[in-house]
């Protein structure tokens, strides 16, 4: 009788990567305990389809590159996770040639819902800011139009922005701006 992947938990983070390469779903490693990713509600997943979208046709043409949640990131400290969207400009770093794991994001966005957005706001959030590149957060609400920015600058220092309907958003690490209204299209019941 062949064993489920997902019946034990991964002692090592290379463990983990290997359940992760054969599993049918998803999981966020943290600290040595796996953490199953749960599929999104419909505003999630609008919201987050429309953010990988927009990035993706704001950055056509550069050496940019958009990733959706398929894409997993390892931060600085050793947690695995799958943000609804990562941007970067310039060359990605994967963690070997399968190039299923990137290391490099400069921009990363959470679509928030009520199960994750302590989560996103706290640990989350402070194991992003161990990888070196990581400059922008993007905390994109699911039940309102609202939109929070935090960003670091070359002191290293955080500043926060939050922005809201009618809004223009500024990411200036990547050189994009993305209007709030075009994040929310069709999210909450309107449609063409």
């Amino acid at each position: 009788m062949a064993s489920d992947p997902a019946a034990r938990a991964p002692a090592t983070y290379a463990e983990y990567v290997g359940l992760e390469r054969t599993s049918g779903s998803k999981h966020e490693f943290v600290r040595g305990e796996l953490f199953a990713m749960a599929g999104g509600r419909r505003a999630h997943n609008l919201v987050a389809g429309n953010v990988t979208r927009l990035l993706g046709n704001a950055l056509l043409g550069r050496p940019c590159l958009v990733f959706n949640s398929d894409m997993r990131v390892r931060t600085g400290d050793g947690v695995g996770t799958y943000p609804d969207a990562s941007a970067l400009c310039g060359k990605p770093t994967f963690s070997d040639s399968t190039e299923d794991e990137l290391l490099n994001p400069s921009v990363i966005v959470e679509v928030l819902s009520e199960s994750t957005e302590r989560y996103d706001r706290g640990d989350k959030f402070e194991h992003y800011r161990s990888i070196a590149s990581f400059d922008t957060y993007v905390l994109v609400s699911s039940s309102r139009s609202h939109v929070e920015v935090f960003s670091r600058g070359a002191d290293g220092a955080w500043s926060f922005r939050e922005f809201g309907s009618g809004q223009v958003i500024s990411l200036g690490s990547i050189g994009v701006e993305l209007t709030v209204d075009e994040l929310y299209s069709k999210v909450f019941g309107e449609l063409p």
